[in-house]
C-alpha cells in the first residue's frame, strides 16, 4: 500500500520511485520551518518504505529523492528539493508559483468522522439523466449568487434547489483536484485542468469535509455527482523548475520521456505515463478512493485517448489501465465518460478501447450547430437525433452537447463568427478558430430587435434538437439565461464575470425547465421514431410526439398528419393558432403531441 498508512502507535510510509538511489523523509511538525526528523528509507524492489513509531497525531512531511541527474535518459533527481507524497490525502497548502519557502507538504492527522446518515447514491440510469456541467468557483463566486460562503462546495450546497428546480439530476464538476492555480506566472488557471494532486480536494474550494457535505446534499436532492478528472499530464509542465512531486521522484517512469525531453500529446508540456504499472495503479487508486472516501458517482477523463497510449507514446489496443478500470469492484457502479480526443490527434470517437466508458460526442456538437445555423445536412442531423448509431451500440453511450466550458457559451455561439480572446494575453491566438458559429447578422451584442429575436429563436432551437435527441444530453451552466463571456471561446484564466453566474440574470430557464420535463414525461424512454417526407427535418416520436425544424430563411407551410395536435413548443410563436395547416417559420422549430 503506497502512501502513509496508520495503525496503533505505527506509521507506515511508502513511495514507488525504480530509478531513485535514496529517499529520504522529512517530518515537520505543522507550519514547521525545519524538520524534527530525518529518515533514509529502506528499498525493497521499487518500493521504499519504513515503518515509525510514536509519531506525533498530527504532522507534516515531504520526501527528498537522490538519483542520476540525466535529461537525455529522462532522469531529473535533485536531492534539495521537497517532493509532495504523489498519495498524500492531505496537503498543508496547495502549489504555488516559485514559492521554496513556503514547500508545499503532506499533512498526516486523525480522519475527522463524518455522517453519511445513511448515503445512498441515486444510481440514475443513463437514458434519464439531465447532466449540467459547472465550476465550483464560478457557480457561486458573484455577488449576485447571495450565498454565505461564495465560490465554494458550501456555496454551491445553498444552490442544490435551483439545479433541482431546473430539472438537473447529474452535475459534472470542472477538476477539483489539487492544482497550481499560479501555473503560469502572473496568470491564474481558473478552470483546473492542471492537477498537483490526485487525492486531494481543492483547498480554495473547501476542506474534504465540506467536499462530502455537498455530495451527500446532492444525493439527498436525487443529483449525482461527476468528476472531471485529468489523469493525462500534470502541473509540473515542461517548465525546469517545477518540482513538485513525480518529476523530482521518478521522471522516466511517471512521464512519457525520451532524449528529446517530454512526449507533449496533452498540450500541456508533459504527458503521465498511464501504462507504466506504478501510474496505472496511481489512477486507479485515486478513482478509487473518490469514490469510497467521497461517495463520487462518476468520472469524466480529459483528453482520455492518452489513456491508451503505450510507454513510448504509442496507441494500445488493450491498454493495461483501462482494463483495471474495468475490472475494479469498486469502481463497478460508476459512471465514466470519455474525451475521446487528446491534444495530439489522436482521436477515438465511437471507438474508445472500453466497453465500461460513455463519450463526450463532439460529432453531435458540430453536426447540430452546423444544422441550426442552416449549412447541415438533414440525413446526418437524423444519425444524430437517433443517438448517433454510427458511432454507438447504444444512445446511452452518447452525451450529447451543443457547448462545454471550451468553447462559446450557448450565448456567444448566435452572436459572433469569431473568437475575441485579446483578454487572454495571448494576442487572440489562443482558443479555437472553428467555433461553427453564426452571429446571425451583427458581430456581438446590438439594439436591433429582429437580430436579438432570431438569436432567442435558436438559443431554443439548439435547447429543442439537446432535449429531443436520444441519448444523454449536457447543459452547459449559465447557457439557461444566456450567459455572455463576450466572444472569448478560451476563458481558462479568466477568475471574473466572464465565468461566474449570474443570479440575477433571466432568460430561457423557464423555456429550459419546460423542455427537461417534457423528456423526462414524454421521451424517457423514446421507443419510435417515424420520420416525415418533408423539405425540413420532421418525424414523430413514440407515436404521439412530433418535432419538426426549418433551419432555412423561408416559412415552410404543410399539412399535419391526422391527429389532434396540442401545440408544447413553437421557438417563433407561442401564441399562434393553427389547425390542419401549420406554418413552421424561418429558422424555427415545433414540438406538438397528440391528444
Amino acid at each position: 500500500m503506497l502512501g502513509v498508512t496508520q495503525s496503533s502507535s505505527k506509521t507506515h510510509f511508502a513511495l514507488f520511485s525504480k530509478h531513485a538511489t535514496g529517499v529520504l523523509l522529512r517530518l515537520f511538525e505543522v507550519e514547521g520551518a525545519d524538520p524534527f526528523h530525518e529518515v533514509e528509507l529502506k528499498r525493497e524492489g521499487d518500493i521504499w518504505e519504513i515503518t515509525l513509531e510514536n509519531l506525533p497525531q498530527t504532522f507534516e512531511y515531504t520526501y527528498r529523492c537522490d538519483g542520476p541527474y540525466e535529461p537525455q535518459q529522462g532522469h531529473l533527481f535533485n536531492r534539495e528539493m521537497d517532493l509532495i507524497d504523489p498519495y498524500a490525502t492531505l496537503l498543508n497548502r496547495s502549489p504555488v508559483w516559485n514559492a521554496p519557502q513556503r514547500p508545499t507538504r503532506g499533512v498526516v492527522t486523525p480522519p475527522e468522522p463524518f455522517d453519511w446518515e445513511g448515503d445512498s447514491r441515486p444510481f440514475i440510469p443513463p437514458e434519464n439523466m439531465i447532466l449540467y456541467e459547472l465550476h465550483v468557483r464560478g457557480f457561486t463566486q458573484d455577488p449576485s449568487s447571495g450565498v454565505k460562503h461564495p465560490g465554494t462546495f458550501l456555496g454551491m450546497i445553498e444552490k442544490i434547489p435551483y439545479l433541482k428546480d431546473l430539472g438537473v439530476n447529474a452535475i459534472e464538476l470542472l477538476p477539483i483536484h489539487t492544482f497550481n492555480e499560479r501555473e503560469h506566472p502572473q496568470r491564474l488557471n481558473f478552470w483546473g485542468y492542471s492537477t498537483a494532486n490526485f487525492f486531494c480536494p481543492m483547498r480554495p474550494y473547501g476542506s474534504a469535509q465540506e467536499l462530502k457535505a455537498l455530495v451527500k446534499a446532492c444525493h439527498q436532492a436525487g443529483i449525482e455527482v461527476i468528476l472531471d478528472v485529468v489523469y493525462n499530464h500534470t502541473n509540473e509542465g515542461s517548465f525546469p523548475e517545477y518540482y513538485y512531486s513525480l518529476r523530482g521522484i521518478d521522471n522516466a517512469s511517471y512521464y512519457i520521456v525520451d532524449a528529446n525531453g517530454y512526449h507533449n500529446y496533452s498540450g500541456c508540456g508533459n504527458t503521465l505515463n498511464c501504462n507504466h504499472p506504478a501510474v496505472a495503479h496511481l489512477i486507479v487508486d485515486s478513482l478509487r478512493h473518490f469514490v469510497e472516501e467521497y461517495h463520487i458517482d462518476g468520472f469524466r477523463f480529459d483528453l482520455a485517448p492518452i489513456l491508451t497510449r503505450g510507454q513510448d507514446g504509442s496507441p494500445l489496443e488493450n491498454p493495461p489501465v483501462l482494463q483495471m478500470i474495468e475490472r475494479d469492484p469498486i469502481l463497478g457502479p460508476t459512471k465514466l465518460i470519455a474525451e475521446a480526443w487528446d491534444a495530439a490527434g489522436l482521436y477515438q470517437l465511437g471507438k474508445f478501447p472500453s466497453y465500461r466508458f460513455g463519450e463526450w460526442n463532439g460529432k453531435f456538437r458540430d453536426d447540430v450547430r452546423h444544422f441550426i445555423r442552416g449549412d447541415g445536412n438533414k440525413e446526418v442531423m437524423k444519425t444524430r437525433l437517433l443517438g448517433s448509431p454510427d458511432l454507438y451500440e447504444t444512445p446511452s453511450k452518447s452525451y450529447n452537447f451543443i457547448t462545454i466550458h471550451d468553447g462559446f457559451t450557448l450565448r456567444d455561439l448566435v452572436s459572433y463568427n469569431e473568437k475575441h480572446n485579446e483578454a487572454n494575453g495571448e494576442g487572440n491566438q489562443d482558443g479555437s478558430n472553428d467555433n461553427l458559429s453564426w452571429n446571425c447578422g451583427v458581430e456581438g451584442p446590438t439594439d436591433t430587435v429582429e437580430i436579438n429575436r432570431l438569436r432567442t429563436r435558436q438559443m431554443k432551437n439548439f435547447f429543442l434538437a439537446l432535449l429531443v435527441a436520444q441519448g444523454i444530453p449536457m447543459l452547459l451552466v449559465g447557457d439557461e439565461y444566456g450567459h455572455t463571456k463576450k466572444g472569448n471561446n478560451n476563458t481558462w484564466c479568466q477568475d471574473n464575470s466572464l465565468n461566474y453566474f449570474q443570479w440575477n440574470q433571466e432568460g430561457l430557464q423557464d423555456y429550459l425547465r419546460e423542455l427537461i420535463t417534457f423528456r423526462k414525461t414524454h421521451l424517457t424512454p423514446i421507443k419510435t421514431v417515424e420520420w416525415i417526407d418533408l423539405p425540413f427535418l420532421a418525424c414523430i416520436i413514440n407515436e404521439k410526439i412530433l418535432v419538426a425544424f426549418n433551419p432555412s430563411d423561408t416559412s415552410l407551410t404543410w399539412t399535419l398528419p391526422e391527429r389532434d395536435w396540442k401545440r408544447v413548443i413553437d421557438t417563433y410563436e407561442e401564441g399562434e393558432s393553427f389547425t390542419s395547416e401549420y406554418c413552421l417559420h424561418p429558422f424555427s422549430s415545433i414540438l406538438l403531441i397528440a391528444t
